[in-house]
């Protein structure tokens, strides 16, 4: 499995494309705010000859979701979400006007897919196996890709640090305890796609991370 890693809008979020030689890909939290990083995540489709199979939301904070509504249109996929996170696409404008972004789209993505826990999401040859990490927000997942050794997980872990807790619905000890009983039990090599920042692996922070000692 191929990852193309795109750092979007003015947070510097992480928007992930997975696709194989089969050329079904996922989209990972598409975080594209400006038109033309709207068009280099479609440019990168198109170019590659790609086929989208499911528009993917680790959570549904608005950094995460600036680019569903584009990708809806331009490839008639509805969000896939968990349901706990619903409420804070209600809350999208709140969010917006909070942390000073004027957003020209008005529209509030809609979920058209509830992911929970052991749920299975394939394209190509590929799965995925949803997990609910909750903490950061209520509906925070990750997606876990056992053969490919990789997890993507959203604004649950970072390199060194782990989401913050402090938003609606945050629970600090919640997300502690959530990453140390399902992402620490993944093996050691697995490489963690994080919403924001660079990769690093389930050991580094294993070992390295002070939250989790």
């Amino acid at each position: 499995m191929e990852v193309k890693i795109f750092e979007f809008n003015p947070i510097s979020e992480n928007t992930y494309i997975a696709y194989d030689e089969t050329k079904e890909c996922v989209i990972i939290d598409p975080g594209c705010f400006f038109p033309d990083e709207k068009m280099l995540l479609l440019n990168f489709i198109l170019d590659n000859d790609l086929i989208v199979k499911h528009l993917l939301n680790t959570h549904l904070h608005f950094d995460h979701v600036f680019g569903n509504n584009f990708i809806h249109e331009q490839f008639h996929l509805d969000t896939e979400a968990n349901k706990g996170d619903e409420f804070l696409l209600e809350q999208l404008p709140a969010q917006l006007q909070m942390f000073g972004f004027v957003n020209e789209d008005n529209r509030i993505p809609k979920i058209g897919k509830y992911l929970n826990e052991n749920d299975v999401v394939t394209f190509g040859n590929q799965r995925l196996i949803v997990m609910q990490v909750p903490g950061h927000s209520p509906g925070s997942i990750v997606f876990y890709n056992q053969d490919a050794g990789c997890v993507f997980v959203g604004d649950v872990l970072f390199r060194g640090s782990v989401g913050r807790t402090d938003l609606a619905g945050g629970n600090h000890q919640q997300l502690i305890d959530g990453i140390k009983e399902k992402l620490m039990k993944l093996p050691p090599d697995t490489v963690v796609y994080s919403g924001h920042g660079p990769l690093t692996t389930i050991r580094e922070e294993g070992r390295n991370n002070f939250y989790l000692q």
